[in-house]
């Protein structure tokens, strides 16, 4: 659970009721609209209806196919009110009804504690595998949790006040949730009916919105339209691997995200700004400010500045910084190279000595909360630090940097112009580096261009590819946009690490690389075997330009990447790997396909801020 989740919660709590209603029909600190208190109780008896069904299960009174069209019709009533739900009680909801059928950690004290997942998605994937018939004891006390733990919340709502004129942001959440995890199949692991699911969805909030919003009638009638029309375009009969989701995100899902957003009386809560990295003033889900970066750094919007930019970008490239003098920045992080430096392993300062694991790119490095890939600077300010003392780095400390800043006429004149007296200090040096690094920003490829409007069209093998990465591939429930790393929509406030497998040298017999991975970042809150091999997922935006590839930079192109996946990683290829998050499964790509998701990825390069 992350702190984020909790202020969200505790944010409505205090701020329901608070404000005037400015389009909504109801008053401030009413109770929930009646189409909602509706479908609160609609999934209160499908959930009552499910509990029966597996305890039926259970003791072999029906069928499998009972409880797995039982668990459809729960799931599809859940969709209709998620909106609501996964907005004003964002961390329960994860925590119990439809959170990720992952294991976590909660800490006790400052140990680890392994919790195992809950909720319909756990349900799902259950239910419709293939180890479902030997499991009835387990699906029926899942879903009697499940019951009970929506039972809690339902008495809640009921007695409950909103402030409802916060919807309209729910439901452009829910359109950002519906795209990026719904449409890909990440919300619906077992059955893969994740576009079912996304009609039912835009359903509840269509209906809602037509009983609740008294706004401008013009712009009230095309937010319908489009809705009605993204509806028929879901329930066009198409297999889930043949959907066009292109056409979905261009034609109805953003229009939609703009259209809610311009609406008379749509209100951005301010808290949002403290607990989510979603900015809700984009137009966008593409657009190049959808993600507040200055959320994400301890640096603040009103102390950023061109100069201040400049100041960090020649401290970037300046082997001052390292006790030596002969490391930079930019040794690891070059430019010409998407701010990677094209070799497996990055060079230290001993000579033929290599750090531990490949270098990333700095390209929209700051949209995260953790940062490596072990995950073990939690800023991009702690991140700097640990290559500041890492004795195979820059091998100093900041009162060495500190000094020769201070002896450098150059530089001492340079701070002082940024801040005024006493200006070469820690925070200072800080300051000037995170605003550099946060400029590195790359949302302008011709994706990006096409998808909003200002690039007339991409070759259809883009396109091919996108609908293969967000569907077939599963690329997209790992690698979530619009950032395509594991930064986790809706909220964007959480980073996702995994377990790939990935193999030591992917040209030889397969043998899994040795690094731990997050196992070993020193968190010792962190220390649980479900952190085995689980690093970080990255952004593969501009991943034309920074191979070689992986934490250990073993693949030297895509093609190898692409076979990587499309094997099933470690466990796919037979080894033994302790909770591989990456499902074993073949993806069966055929050379194709693997082409037309190359083209893609490729598309997805910009280095305008390189320049």
């Amino acid at each position: 659970m992350t702190g984020s989740y909790k202020k969200i919660v505790a944010a409505v709590v205090v701020l329901a009721g608070s404000f005037t209603i400015i389009s909504f029909t109801r008053n401030t600190g009413s109770a929930p609209p009646e189409v909602l208190s509706n479908y609160f109780s609609q999934f209160n008896l499908s959930l009552e209806k499910l509990d029966k069904t597996t305890n039926d299960f259970r003791y072999g009174k029906t069928s499998l196919d009972s409880v797995q069209l039982a668990v459809k019709n729960t799931r599809l009533s859940y969709k209709k009110i998620e909106f609501f739900l996964a907005f004003y009680y964002a961390e329960y909801i994860k925590s119990h009804i439809n959170g990720a059928p992952l294991m976590h950690i909660e800490k006790e004290g400052t140990m680890p504690k392994v919790v195992s997942p809950e909720g319909l998605q756990v349900l799902d994937e259950l239910v419709f595998s293939d180890e479902a018939e030997a499991e009835r004891n387990q699906i029926a006390s899942l879903s009697k949790t499940i019951r009970m733990k929506y039972a809690v919340l339902y008495s809640s709502i009921t007695g409950q006040e909103f402030n409802n004129q916060y919807n309209v942001t729910a439901m452009r959440q829910q359109l950002i949730r519906d795209f990026s995890m719904g449409v890909t199949g990440f919300d619906t692991p077992g059955s893969l009916n994740g576009l079912e699911e996304v009609q039912s969805s835009f359903q509840g909030m269509l209906t809602f919105f037509k009983d609740n919003y008294n706004g401008n009638t013009v712009a009230k009638n095309e937010v319908i339209q489009l809705f009605e029309e993204a509806i028929a375009y879901l329930n066009n009969p198409v297999s889930f691997e043949d959907f066009d989701r292109l056409t979905f995100l261009k034609s109805f899902v953003d229009p939609l995200y703009k259209k809610l957003g311009e609406l008379e009386g749509a209100v951005n809560p301010d808290y949002l700004k403290y607990t989510s990295g979603w900015n809700p003033e984009s137009t966008s889900i593409f657009a190049a400010d959808f993600l507040n970066p200055y959320y994400f750094t301890e640096l603040k919007k009103g102390d950023d500045s061109k100069e201040l930019r400049e100041l960090g970008k020649t401290l970037f490239y300046d082997p001052i910084v390292s006790n030596e003098g002969k490391l930079s920045c930019a040794s690891c992080h070059n430019p010409d190279k998407g701010f990677t430096d094209g070799v497996p392993k990055s060079l230290s300062n001993i000579q033929g000595k290599t750090v531990l694991r490949n270098a990333p790119t700095l390209l929209n490095a700051v949209y995260a909360d953790r940062y490596f890939y072990d995950l073990r600077a939690f800023s991009l300010e702690q991140q700097a630090e640990h290559v500041i003392f890492n004795h195979d780095e820059f091998n100093t400390a900041y009162s060495d940097i500190l000094n020769k800043l201070k002896a450098d006429n150059v530089y001492a004149e340079k701070f002082k112009t940024v801040f005024g007296k006493n200006a070469v200090t820690r925070e200072n040096f800080s300051k000037a580096l995170v605003s550099y690094v946060m400029s590195l920003q790359s949302f302008s490829s011709p994706f990006d261009k096409y998808i909003r409007g200002e690039q007339a069209d991409i070759p259809a093998e883009v396109k091919r590819g996108f609908n293969l990465f967000a569907g077939k591939a599963n690329c997209a429930t790992c690698h979530f946009m619009p950032t395509f790393s594991g930064l986790v929509p809706p909220f964007y406030n959480e980073n996702e690490s995994e377990i790939l497998g990935v193999l030591d040298d992917p040209k030889k017999a397969p043998r899994l690389d040795m690094d731990m991975g997050r196992n070993d970042n020193k968190i010792q809150s962190e220390q649980a075997w479900i952190f085995e091999r689980s690093f970080k997922t990255t952004t593969i935006r501009n991943i034309e330009v920074t191979g070689p590839y992986f934490h250990n930079g073993a693949y030297s192109t895509l093609e190898e990447v692409i076979d990587f996946y499309d094997n099933g990683g470690g466990e796919g290829v037979g080894l033994g790997v302790s909770n591989q998050t990456l499902s074993p499964d073949a993806l069966n790509l055929t050379d194709e396909e693997k082409s037309d998701l190359i083209a893609f990825l490729k598309s997805l390069t910009d280095l305008s801020s390189a320049r």
